[in-house]
């Protein structure tokens, strides 16, 4: 059901690749409250994934960006406020990539040159974009920005390795550039810390389905899904959230308040 609550903002939203993904998810909830969209994300995920489908759902340009790459984040925002003629309301950053991970790696074995390329792409990118925004003064006043992380940012999750790391910095960035883009702009920076969510993405993550039937039976409420955190997403770049920023908000059913369940015990106990 739409309520028109992003009637009349325009947005980018970064990393949509196929129709698993949060970024699709959010994209298509947008336009349904009333927003108009861009899309974006590197040029290679724009050649695996199925955005062109997405785009004319949307009605959307597609304009590509290498968030490592201070040029063609110069472009988008450019290009972004010449279609909308204006500038931005709402951004939603769902950039991330473990190489380490891919590779195979273990966190007690990194390799430095891919641990470096996952900190760039999944958490120094929020500072390019911000950065980029801020200095072509990109985003209106009261402007929400949102970044997608997850618990382990917190807590130790073996398997999620360096990625860990990279969250823990992604939402240092949205807490520090927050302040300044609050007291600069009223611009509004929050990370989202998500359910589990089988994504193209997540599900290369050793060990994911029996870590999403755990964090299932440990939140009270189940896991949130892609489009439960698209509604989230929605609700924090409408006007009815002006007065939240710099935040790290947990969307995962309880789960991140929750020392153990019923269910949980139950199978510790067969």
């Amino acid at each position: 059901m739409a309520h028109n609550l992003l009637k009349g903002k325009k947005g980018i939203i970064f990393g949509a690749l196929d129709e698993k993904s949060i970024a699709w998810r959010t994209a298509l909830r947008c336009v349904e409250e009333g927003a108009e969209i861009v899309l974006t994300n590197a040029p290679i995920a724009l050649r695996m994934g199925e955005i062109k489908k997405l785009a004319d759902t949307c009605n959307a340009p597609v304009i590509p960006a290498d968030v490592t790459n201070m040029d063609d984040l110069n472009n988008l925002f450019t290009k972004s406020m010449e279609h909308f003629g204006g500038k931005i309301d709402f951004v939603l950053h769902s950039v991330a990539m473990g190489m380490n991970i891919r590779k195979g790696r273990s966190y007690t074995d990194l390799d430095y040159d891919f641990n470096h390329k996952t900190f760039d792409i999944s958490a120094i990118s929020l500072h390019r974009v911000l950065q980029t925004a801020y200095k072509l003064d990109a985003l209106n006043e009261w402007a929400s920005v949102i970044a997608l992380s997850y618990i382990a940012a917190e807590r130790v999750f073996p398997d999620y390795g360096e990625m860990a790391d990279a969250k823990a910095l992604l939402q240092s960035i949205a807490r520090s550039f927050g302040y300044h883009y609050g007291v600069h702009k009223k611009v509004r920076v929050n990370t989202i810390s998500q359910s589990p969510v089988k994504t193209t993405a997540g599900s290369g993550v050793q060990g994911f389905d029996g870590f999403m039937r755990y964090a299932e039976e440990m939140s009270p409420l189940g896991n949130a899904s892609a489009d439960e955190c698209a509604d989230y997403a929605v609700s924090l770049f409408s006007d009815l959230t002006r007065m939240v920023t710099m935040q790290n908000l947990y969307h995962d059913g309880g789960f991140s308040y929750t020392g153990i369940s019923a269910g949980v015990v139950a199978q510790m106990e067969k």
